[in-house]
């Protein structure tokens, strides 16, 4: 029985951080066990935000490869490869753009969000506004059944299966699947400071971060604002270092819990306890990592099958595509 087709991708645009382990990372582990997995490191995405510092692209994915191959993806499981690298995603994406009406492109929620969020980046563009087309081109060249998304980027896959009904509406020809979203099991993790992760708030612990510095990062986090004194009874649906508890140790979050409200143990040796949880879970895949930075001929050659695997998909698809809009010249 031929498994079912799974693609998905994260943008090389810095350092990757337990955010990403929580959103991504950990289920793609689990997908590559039981589906067709092709993992992509998306650069041209990445460039759409980056491109006045488009130099640090390269330097990012190797770094971000290293994290997805000590913290479990398998090569011999799924398909990693960079984007760039199987050129007729670009292809699917001009081929896409021809029929795709501007109109459901800027009602796409996340474009005004993104342009607001990223103010510094001047990504009011062509290119950004088509995102999602580009999007749409990875999804379907390799005419996945399923896309792991968060209920953020639902808009973004319906209108993938828009663009595909719109094709098979001009051409008359079935070759696409509509693929069907398979929502992140996990909530988006917060901020060590409540706001929302990222990079440039420096409110992330990053998937090779230090001991002392994980220590440090989480001694620091922001915990029940209405909590003044030891003493004080808490609420821990109220505090951030709780959600942490929720979301890596489930089997701890009941005494934490009980613990909080009854003021048996106080905030600071609370985050302790998490910052010594959270270094058992990084310290061992974080020395994987190092071993693989010092590898980097068989980085490379992973990447190499990897792009020779998605360029056979991909080219496979094309040329279909090709021969069905009459672009099979000779």
């Amino acid at each position: 029985m031929n498994k079912k087709i799974i693609l998905s991708g994260m943008r090389p645009t810095g350092k990757l951080h337990l955010g990403h382990w929580v959103g991504a990372l950990s289920n793609w582990v689990s997908l590559q066990e039981t589906y067709q997995c092709f993992f992509m490191i998306a650069d041209w995405h990445a460039l759409m935000s980056e491109y006045k510092n488009s130099s640090a692209i390269k330097e990012n994915i190797f770094d971000n490869i290293c994290d997805w191959l000590a913290y479990g993806i398998d090569p011999k499981k799924a398909t990693i490869f960079i984007q760039s690298d199987v050129t007729e995603h670009l292809e699917l994406y001009i081929i896409l753009s021809a029929l795709t009406p501007l109109g459901w492109l800027y009602r796409c929620p996340t474009f005004k969000e993104q342009i607001n969020q990223l103010k510094d980046k001047e990504i009011n563009t062509y290119a950004f506004l088509g995102y999602p087309i580009l999007q749409a081109a990875d999804i379907l060249l390799y005419k996945a059944d399923y896309v792991p998304v968060g209920e953020d980027q639902l808009p973004h896959l319906e209108l993938t299966r828009e663009i595909v009904r719109r094709f098979h509406n001009i051409y008359q020809k079935g070759i696409f699947k509509e693929p069907q979203p398979l929502l992140t099991p996990m909530p988006r993790l917060v901020g060590l400071d409540g706001r929302k992760m990222s990079k440039s708030y420096n409110n992330y612990i990053a998937l090779d971060e230090e001991d002392n510095q994980i220590k440090t990062k989480i001694l620091s986090m922001f915990t029940d604002p209405l909590r003044i004194r030891i003493s004080d009874p808490g609420h821990p649906q109220d505090c951030n270092v709780y959600s942490y508890y929720c979301t890596f140790f489930d089997e701890l979050k009941t005494d934490v819990y009980e613990k909080c409200i009854t003021a048996k143990r106080g905030c600071v040796e609370c985050k302790e306890i998490l910052a010594k949880k959270i270094i058992e879970i990084i310290s061992t895949k974080r020395e994987k990592k190092k071993k693989f930075l010092k590898k980097k001929e068989l980085v490379y050659d992973i990447l190499n099958d990897g792009r020779k695997e998605a360029k056979r998909v991909a080219s496979l698809t094309i040329k279909e595509v090709k021969e069905i809009i009459g672009f099979n010249y000779f």
